[in-house]
């Protein structure tokens, strides 16, 4: 297939002719013209906008579906198996006399049979099954969590103003049992998903249509981060002929048809989806009319926004008379959020350092007998407000690592203000698995203590690294540092400078307490399996 030369600029990007666009508008002047003079046009049926039932199933989607239909059957079985099991653990220890609640053996079977059908509608409610949200991101674990907790406030409100007796179990008990327990089954049907997945199975087949630029980076994307989700059969373009392709990121991605002729090329190739990178010749006409046809191939249409390192949380609809408004709230640097964050943190980092204290007396035992110097290595780092501090860590390097620093700056290997030297003459014996399991990084437990650092946050810099900052950069120093985060679980000395900072200002601006905790989840994983650790 011939190659697409791609410019850096959208406009010079492709030399397309324009003469389809402007077939199309002068194919629409008569609809327009008989509106205005108020004439009624009979359309033919295949302008019409389909009736969604009566668009037929094809047979690839049908084995699909039904794979999936059955995959959330079963997730409804075993969601329904662990809240029961929460709730009769809670009731038995009521019972005995292990936890306050219910009083009676009978008052206690119809509670906890209330109780187990309220938590499993508010399970259904909240849509925790939903196709869209299984085994991508945090917003399957984040409905389940809210499901649960705004039931059991609903039930505990409506216990005080009934003066209801008993069911306390339930709240001290089956509550964070039954969390733990719904969390532990979705992880492990994500997991089965994400397997069958990965043999490229039940991936939704997409096309991903707009200017070159917004094209090449959806593409970029959603092969970076969406985890198997999208196979990408391939992109139409302005002006673009069938045989071209797009290079993305060294593959070469087919241009199956111009924009003009979307919704025949979504049907010819069954595709399931069709992504709108961006704004389309014909504007937001055009976009309402692709709509329609995709009803046709039953193909759904994605709109990706084109507002970046905006997270859903911050981004609310408000419709107005039909129109609907997107509004982006502004970021909060400060207040009960942050409290709560704080307050974690503590916790986490107390319950660690007693919990590994005796790794860390090994770990101390065995840096002093590698090499001589000091056990721990203090480093004055940028934490939050441009406020220096010094970050502890096991010393990983020889004692006058600083001072020949200079000597190696010519064989950097790090991207932007960063230095990083893939086999560091500096780094000691010990030093080298120690930093690849990151476990010289524990003794930063101490500092998230002293109120430093946080346990997830942007990367901690060097003062040298924020004096090359740009401007936008210092976005980073507006919340504290933490140990690990978006920039060691994508990759870290492997990341370009460049997306270090673009997930480091993402974070910044959208963090949550669940997105926290997941991050801490695939920081263990991280761990186990390193990558990008040198």
């Amino acid at each position: 297939m011939a190659e697409i030369p791609v410019a850096r600029t959208r406009r010079a990007a492709f030399d397309w002719p324009v003469a389809p666009v402007a077939a199309q508008r002068s194919a629409t002047a008569p609809l327009a013209a008989a509106e205005a003079a108020g004439t009624r046009l009979l359309l033919p049926p295949a302008a019409v906008p389909p009736t969604p039932s009566a668009v037929p199933a094809k047979p690839g989607r049908k084995a699909a579906a039904a794979w999936i239909s059955t995959h959330i059957n079963l997730l409804r079985i075993t969601d329904s198996l662990v809240v029961a099991g929460a709730v009769l653990i809670g009731s038995l220890l009521s019972s005995v006399g292990f936890a306050p609640g219910v009083e009676s053996d009978k008052g206690g079977v119809l509670t906890a049979a209330t109780v187990t059908l309220l938590w499993l509608m508010a399970l259904e409610f909240y849509r925790t099954r939903d196709s869209k949200v299984l085994g991508v991101g945090a917003d399957e674990y984040k409905r389940v969590a809210s499901a649960s907790l705004r039931i059991f406030g609903l039930m505990a409100i409506t216990a005080v103003v009934f003066s209801v007796h008993g069911g306390t179990a339930f709240v001290t008990v089956s509550l964070p049992l039954g969390l733990v327990a719904l969390t532990g089954n979705r992880w492990a049907f994500r997991r089965r998903l994400t397997r069958e997945k990965a043999r490229g199975r039940h991936l939704s087949r997409t096309i991903v249509v707009g200017e070159p630029e917004d094209v090449r980076y959806v593409v970029q994307q959603v092969a970076r981060k969406s985890g198997p989700v999208y196979k990408i059969l391939g992109v139409c373009l302005p002006g673009a002929r069938r045989g071209a392709s797009l290079r993305v990121d060294g593959q070469q991605i087919p241009v199956l048809s111009s924009t003009d002729d979307i919704a025949r090329t979504a049907r010819l190739s069954d595709a399931d989806a069709v992504i709108v990178a961006g704004p389309l010749p014909g504007g937001n006409k055009f976009i309402r009319e692709l709509g329609w046809k995709l009803e046709e191939c039953a193909a759904e249409m994605v709109l990706a926004a084109t507002l970046t390192n905006v997270a859903g949380p911050r981004i609310h609809w408000r419709p107005v008379e039909g129109l609907p408004l997107m509004h982006v709230d502004i970021p909060q640097y400060s207040g009960a959020k942050h409290a709560l964050k704080r307050v974690m943190d503590v916790a986490m980092a107390l319950a660690a350092l007693l919990a590994l204290s005796p790794l860390l007396l090994v770990l101390a035992v065995i840096v002093r007998l590698d090499s001589p110097g000091p056990v721990l290595f203090r480093q004055d780092r940028v934490g939050k407000d441009g406020t220096v501090f010094g970050m502890f860590k096991f010393r990983s390097m020889v004692v006058d690592a600083e001072a020949r620093l200079a000597a190696l700056n010519q064989q950097n290997e790090g991207s932007g203000v960063l230095f990083k030297l893939r086999d560091d003459p500096r780094v000691t014996a010990c030093g080298r698995w120690m930093r690849k399991y990151s476990l010289d990084e524990l003794p930063q437990l101490w500092n998230v203590v002293l109120g430093n650092m946080s346990m997830v946050g942007p990367r901690p810099p060097l003062d040298r690294e924020v004096n090359g900052y740009e401007r936008h950069t210092h976005r980073r120093l507006l919340i504290k540092p933490g140990i690990t985060g978006l920039w060691q679980i994508n990759g870290r000395s492997d990341l370009s400078w460049d997306e270090a900072v673009r997930l480091d200002l993402y974070y910044v601006e959208n963090w949550s307490i669940a997105g926290d905790l997941l991050i801490l989840w695939r920081t263990f994983r991280t761990v186990v399996k390193p990558s990008g650790a040198y």
